[in-house]
């Protein structure tokens, strides 16, 4: 098993030796999407197996809905690379430069990172997204997505490498960990170091406290998506009601799905009626404080404080009244996971404050928290959201995966 991980990891760093010009890329990717609509039945074919086998193993319902790739599908993958080809290439790109008073030019200057393993769960989409955006960066990519994706990964990686055969391109900018062993993960976390240059997963918290724990190499990802909406006493009460609920019920398995709903306690009374009742009419359970049970006219389920902790990825939501912007801020840092987090007001004080307070790797002013997504963010996709301090922060797209060096040019001139 550490031989056949190794053997990859060798693969991967020799792909990375030959610079592909951005034309090329463009051309592979392109050559991807012909052979995505040519094979695209054969691809929905795999994808039932994976469907099968997933609904034997009781998978939940969330991670199927994750899991399935239909026509709709296919064609927001499709559209995902097609926007990827149309972004700037970004290796080579000279970020700054300078000159020091003793003639020494210099230089800053993007490059690839090198590369890059992902160990995800559930979503084929990822495998072909990571595919593309680490080859367009200049990276190879060693991909261990999750047993029950596993017939829908492994055709969309082999015509993915049929499209860099086709360009006389190394195959193994792009490969795909077939076995399915799970102790093969704790090999690529322990044992890779000499081979791979940044770890990222995707998953749940399970397998990203995990990656977390036992990994050896920089790590890029986020453990929860435990977002929030405040809403301010300042608002449009229609806009802050569609927000919310899209915010929590357009896609409730996404990390960027509001979990928790702060509301400013001078918000009016028939104004919470009205968010609460939106909400529970779309099919949201909702836990809620001791304040919002008193001020809503109907039944709602006790809140408690490990409930302010909860990354649900379901149809429920926490709700709880605040003195104002500063306490709101207070209870996302206390309990959010710098993941994503919006307030809905009128008030540009607020707002400011509000933005520049929350510890949040994206923060939002009068929208959804579901854009927290690199495509909708214009990435043109994404490997994945971090929330880390260090950069990358937010959504992990094309630009964010290039690292930088110097180049320092003179004339002779020595150090005294």
């Amino acid at each position: 098993m550490k031989k056949y991980l190794q053997k990859l990891g060798k693969e991967s760093k020799k792909a990375t030796l030959k610079k592909i010009d951005t034309k090329t890329k463009n051309k592979v990717l392109l050559k991807f999407v012909y052979l995505l609509k040519k094979n695209s039945n054969k691809i929905l074919r795999q994808n039932k197996k994976d469907i099968k086998f997933a609904k034997l193993k009781d998978i939940s319902k969330n991670l199927i809905t994750r899991l399935e790739v239909n026509k709709s599908k296919l064609s927001s993958i499709i559209k995902t690379i097609i926007d990827i080809t149309k972004l700037k290439d970004p290796v080579g790109v000279i970020l700054d430069r300078w000159q020091r008073p003793n003639g020494l030019k210099i230089k800053k200057i993007s490059i690839p990172i090198g590369v890059i393993a992902v160990i995800y769960e559930s979503r084929p989409n990822v495998t072909v997204d990571l595919s593309c955006l680490c080859f367009k960066s200049g990276n190879s990519v060693i991909l261990k997505g999750g047993s029950e994706a596993f017939f829908t990964n492994k055709i969309f990686v082999k015509l993915f490498r049929e499209s860099l055969k086709a360009y006389k391109i190394n195959m193994n900018y792009v490969q795909f960990v077939e076995r399915k062993d799970r102790k093969i993960v704790n090999h690529l976390l322990k044992d890779m170091k000499s081979y791979i240059d940044v770890m990222i997963p995707r998953g749940g918290k399970n397998l990203v406290q995990t990656v977390k724990k036992l990994c050896n190499v920089p790590v890029i990802g986020h453990l929860e998506g435990i977002c929030h909406t405040f809403i301010d006493k300042n608002i449009d009460i229609k806009m802050a009601s569609n927000v919310v609920v899209n915010a929590k019920m357009r896609s409730v398995g996404i990390c960027g799905a509001t979990e928790t709903l702060l509301i400013h306690k001078d918000c009016p009374k028939k104004e919470i009626n009205l968010i609460i009742n939106d909400l529970k009419n779309n099919g949201c359970l909702i836990y809620a404080d001791k304040k919002v049970r008193k001020i809503f006219s109907g039944n709602l389920k006790k809140a408690t404080n490990e409930d302010w902790n909860k990354e649900y990825l379901d149809a429920k939501i926490s709700v709880k009244i605040v003195k104002n912007v500063k306490e709101a801020v207070q209870h996302i840092n206390k309990y959010g996971t710098m993941h994503t987090d919006s307030i809905i007001t009128n008030n540009i004080t607020n707002a400011d404050y509000f933005i520049r307070n929350v510890t949040s790797s994206i923060a939002m002013h009068n929208t959804s928290t579901q854009f927290a997504d690199g495509g909708e963010l214009g990435f043109g996709g994404e490997v994945g959201i971090s929330t880390n301090k260090l950069p990358p922060r937010g959504p992990v797209g094309l630009n964010q995966l290039v690292s930088f060096k110097y180049h320092v040019a003179g004339n002779g001139q020595i150090r005294k």
